[in-house]
C-alpha cells in the first residue's frame, strides 16, 4: 500500500493496538490514516501542529494521544480522536527538537539539535532527567528498560548511555571517523549496532562503550539511517539508496534486499502493533506499507516476536567519560536556538 502525503514526512509511528499510522510532514502537518490490507488507507486528521517541520511523531498514553516535536522547540500533544491539541510545552529544549522515543508508559525522551537529551514523565508532568550528552545533533535513541540505560548516537560520532538512575552519562564512545544515525539493542541486550553515514555498523559490546567491538563494513556504501530490529539475530535497515534490507547480526551478514522504496534516502522504518506491516519513509513523499510476511518469505526463517531486553550491565558500572573536540560537519544542522525551560508542569496537565 501507498500513501501520498504531498510533503516529505520526517518520521511515522504506529498505533499500539489499532490499525492507524501517523506521519509528521516536513512542512509542520501531522497527518493520522487508518489502514488495512487490500484496502485504500483512509486519512482520519491533518494537523497544523508545528510551525516548522514535524520532526518526530510517538503515540503515547495507550494510543490515546499523539506528541510531535519540531524545530521550532515545542512539543505538542493532540487528541487521535478530535485531532484537538491536548497541551503544547514551548522552549522545551534549547535548541531545535530532532527526536522523540517512548521510554514507557508514562514516559519519553527527546535530543536536539545541540546534543541535550531529556527525559518526560508524563504522571509527575515534568522533566526528569537531562543529559548535555553530545555535541552535535541526536539522531536516535533506544532505550534499555530493564537497567534503565538510555542510549543515543550523534553527529558527533558518539554513542552515549545515560542512567536514568543517577540521572548521569555514564559512558560514553570514542568518537568514530563519521555520523552515527541509529541505533538498536540485539542479541538480548548484550549488543549494540549503529547505523553510519559512510553505511558501516559499528557494533558495541554491552559495558564495553569506549570502541566498537566489531564492524560490518560490506552493508552498504551509502548511509544507514534507519535500523529496526526485527528479533535478536536480524535487523531491517534503510538505505540512502532507498534499499531496505534484512541484515543477520553475528554473523555479520546480509540475508537479501527485501524491498526497494524508491531512489531516495530511507528516513525511518516501523513496525504496525501486530507486526503485519513494515512502515518506511523516504525523500519522494510517500508512506509505503508493506507486508512482512511476503517480504520474508524467502529470507529462511519465519517472522519472530521481538524478545524483551535483558541487558547484562550491573548498576554499579561507571566508566570514564571523555568529550574531546572536533570540528566535522553534520548531516542535520541546528535551525534555531533559544532559551532553557523554566517550567514544564503544565505540559502533561491533561494527559
Amino acid at each position: 500500500m501507498e500513501i501520498d502525503l504531498g510533503k516529505n514526512a520526517f518520521d511515522i509511528d504506529f498505533h499500539p493496538s489499532r490499525d492507524l499510522i501517523t506521519a509528521g510532514l516536513i512542512d509542520g502537518d501531522l497527518h493520522l490514516y487508518r489502514y488495512s490490507a487490500n484496502v485504500k488507507p483512509q486519512r482520519l486528521l491533518k494537523v497544523r501542529a508545528h510551525t516548522e517541520s514535524c520532526r518526530a511523531v510517538r503515540f503515547i498514553n495507550d494510543g490515546q494521544a499523539i506528541v510531535t516535536c519540531s524545530p521550532d522547540k515545542s512539543i505538542l500533544s493532540t487528541d487521535v480522536e478530535t485531532g484537538s491539541a491536548i497541551a503544547r510545552l514551548e522552549d522545551a529544549h534549547s535548541a531545535a527538537i530532532n527526536r522523540l522515543i517512548n521510554l514507557s508508559e508514562a514516559t519519553i525522551a527527546t535530543g536536539d539539535d545541540e546534543g541535550c537529551i531529556k527525559v518526560w514523565d508524563t504522571r509527575q508532568r515534568t522533566c526528569c532527567n537531562t543529559f548535555a550528552a553530545h555535541q552535535e545533533y541526536v539522531s536516535d535513541m533506544c532505550y534499555a528498560s530493564d537497567s534503565m540505560k538510555l542510549l543515543g548516537t550523534s553527529g558527533d560520532g558518539t554513542l552515549s548511555v545515560c542512567n536514568l538512575r543517577r540521572n548521569k552519562v555514564q559512558a560514553q564512545s570514542e568518537f568514530s571517523e563519521d555520523e552515527l544515525l541509529s541505533v538498536v539493542l540485539m542479541k538480548n541486550g548484550q549488543k549494540v549496532v549503529c547505523g553510519s553515514q559512510t553505511g558501516t555498523l559499528l557494533l558495541y559490546s554491552w559495558g564495553c562503550f569506549k570502541d566498537c567491538s566489531d564492524r560490518f563494513v560490506d552493508l552498504s556504501p551509502n548511509s544507514v539511517d534507519a535500523l529496526l530490529k526485527l528479533d535478536e539475530d536480524r535487523i531491517i535497515t534503510g538505505s540512502e539508496n532507498g534499499l531496505i534490507s534484512l541484515v543477520g547480526i553475528l554473523p555479520n551478514r546480509i540475508i537479501q534486499p527485501i524491498a526497494e522504496h524508491s531512489e531516495y534516502p530511507v528516513e525511518r522504518l516501523a513496525f504496525s502493533h501486530n507486526r503485519k506491516f513494515l512502515g518506511s519513509i523516504a525523500h519522494d513523499e510517500m508512506l509505503k506499507l508493506w507486508d512482512l510476511d511476503e517480504l520474508l518469505q524467502d529470507s529462511g526463517k519465519t517472522l519472530t516476536s521481538q524478545d524483551a531486553v535483558a541487558d547484562g550491565d550491573s548498576d554499579e558500572m561507571d566508566l570514564e567519560i571523555s568529550h574531546p573536540k572536533i570540528n566535522k560537519g553534520t548531516k542535520r544542522k541546528s535551525e534555531s536556538k533559544g532559551t532553557d525551560l523554566n517550567s514544564s508542569g503544565s505540559f502533561f496537565a491533561d494527559l
